[in-house]
């Protein structure tokens, strides 16, 4: 039987978004095949969590004891958002100490993690996005130039960060620098976007028994400005799948998100955000580890496919088994 460690937590607010999406996770994995671990990785630290008991990793090979016995894994499953999970460095930990692990390569995690490098990399590609200036902390800029360049109203995002913790709408400019100070709070880069007028949906694609297959566009209609943190985990929104789309737009949106995912050679989960204007859907991120809380878009996705979670997590399982090393040519 597999031993799975199932990592939930992060150094940031979204640990507590993780340590639910776990859950769904763990109780999707089938104790026939599998033997579950729930391990967590905590700025308090690292730990093995069995019936309310506390075991010590051990960094150097992802160990921990229990009763006198050294206990390893053959696999790690990775429910966190944010860092150090979604941004690649517990990736590049798991590539250096040869632990198979789901999702995407940590150069892939660390690339879409970054807002702005990712846009760069896809526009590449002919992908649509935003208008948008990036900010590094202690740079001298003036609102007014920022706003005469991206428009009103606009958003003010950190630009490595998840589950909109930080992001601003802004109306007016002497709103502009209380946003960027709420996103400097998250990051010390932040990304500034021009407002797209025009529908928002989430799309879930992943690599699924060796294909690249769009899980499923869902349509989000919030009841707040944007798509905020409440309007995501509170019920603040309305999630329609399959989105209200015509045949032609919604093979548009499939073929950009398939492309996108391509494009970066992605593998794993994700969902992507986009705007459609005018019919044309604009690239806004990716998440290489969405939320899988039950009142998460993925798993509804899911369901809407007709795909069951334990199908997807064996799916998962084999693919960490069989990857290749991003360190050796094939």
């Amino acid at each position: 039987m597999l031993r799975v460690a199932v990592v939930a937590g992060g150094y940031t607010d979204e640990s507590v978004i993780s340590l639910k999406s776990c859950e769904l996770i763990y109780s999707s994995l089938n104790p026939e095949k599998y033997d579950r671990t729930r391990v967590r990785i905590l700025k308090e630290g690292w730990f093995a969590e069995i019936e309310g008991e506390k075991y010590p990793i051990n960094k150097g090979d992802f160990s921990f004891e229990k009763n006198g016995e050294k206990i390893t894994f053959d696999v790690v499953f990775n429910t966190i958002h944010g860092t150090p999970g979604e941004d690649g460095y517990l990736q590049a930990y798991f590539e250096m100490i040869d632990l198979p692990y789901n999702g995407c390569p940590f150069y892939q995690s660390a690339l879409t993690f970054n807002k702005k490098d990712c846009i760069a990399v896809l526009s590449k590609y002919g992908i649509p996005h935003a208008k948008s200036i990036y900010i590094n902390k202690g740079d001298n800029y003036t609102s007014k130039e920022i706003i005469d360049e991206v428009g009103l109203p606009c958003f003010v995002k950190p630009n490595r960060s998840g589950s909109s913790l930080g992001i601003s709408k802004v109306h007016k400019e002497d709103e502009f620098e209380a946003a960027m100070q709420k996103a400097f709070l998250e990051d010390k880069e932040v990304l500034i976007e021009s407002f797209l007028d025009g529908t928002e949906v989430s799309v879930g694609v992943l690599n699924y028994k060796g294909e690249t297959m769009v899980l499923g566009i869902t349509e989000i209609v919030s009841h707040t400005e944007f798509f905020d943190y409440d309007a995501k985990y509170n019920g603040l929104s309305d999630e329609i799948t399959p989105a209200r789309l015509t045949p032609e737009v919604e093979q548009r949106v499939r073929d950009v998100a398939a492309k996108a995912y391509k494009c970066i050679n992605m593998s794993g989960f994700s969902r992507s955000e986009y705007i459609i204007v005018n019919g044309e859907p604009h690239f806004i991120e990716m998440n290489t580890l969405p939320g899988f809380s039950p009142a998460s878009i993925f798993p509804q996705q899911a369901a809407y496919a007709g795909i069951a979670l334990e199908d997807l997590m064996d799916s998962e399982i084999e693919f960490a088994l069989n990857r290749s090393s991003p360190w050796i040519e094939e």
